[in-house]
């Protein structure tokens, strides 16, 4: 399947915001956007006015990349927001963050949703008991969300135990026991990055 294989960082200075793509490097003074603002290319500095286009485009390009998705993924979930009842936009967030990937990252288990989507694809995770390896898997209101037993001994988890982590209101998480819950289903507030969703249903919509 294909993927991007580039410079996580370049993505994030393409789209003029941290991405939160690289974990920790993300916070501390060796992010891309704190060292080097500007667009990469020898046409990075230039402050042409967009085009409307340019926003939309823009503004879709920052979520995919957010969320690690490729077009054809993203559109897939852009039409079944469409489908249902209620706000478009705002169906395609909660969608988007009931990924299981994401939900992994949001309870702190993986530092970036790249690495939390490694260990989904690894077989680490669990869901009501049975194994997930697939990181699309939307969850459900009172899905359980654990680390498998026979891995709850792996380094990377045992230092779970010491970090603390500030969870959405619709998410639990207990550190002691790697296992977490989905308490209702994600809303617009609950989505704290800087996303123009309309932006997306107008380009879209075209």
């Amino acid at each position: 399947m294909a993927r991007y294989t580039g410079a996580d960082c370049r993505l994030c200075r393409r789209e003029g915001v941290k991405l939160f793509l690289k974990g920790e490097r993300c916070t501390s003074g060796k992010c891309a956007i704190e060292k080097r603002n500007s667009v990469p290319g020898v046409h990075g500095a230039s402050r042409r006015k967009p085009s409307e286009y340019n926003l939309q485009l823009r503004e879709k390009q920052k979520v995919k990349r957010l969320y690690g998705l490729l077009e054809k993924q993203f559109r897939t979930y852009y039409d079944k927001a469409l489908s249902m009842k209620g706000i478009v936009g705002e169906n395609m967030l909660s969608l988007l963050e009931r990924r299981l990937d994401n939900v992994v990252f949001r309870m702190g288990i993986g530092a970036s949703r790249a690495e939390s989507r490694q260990i989904v694809n690894h077989g680490h995770i669990s869901v009501n008991g049975k194994r997930v390896d697939i990181p699309s898997f939307l969850v459900s209101v009172n899905d359980v969300i654990e680390i498998k037993e026979n891995k709850k001994q792996l380094e990377q988890f045992k230092e779970l135990k010491e970090i603390k982590v500030v969870l959405p209101k619709w998410l639990d998480f207990n550190p002691k026991t790697l296992s977490g819950k989905i308490l209702t289903l994600p809303e617009r507030d609950d989505v704290d990055l800087n996303i123009k969703e309309h932006l997306i249903v107008e380009l879209y919509s075209k």
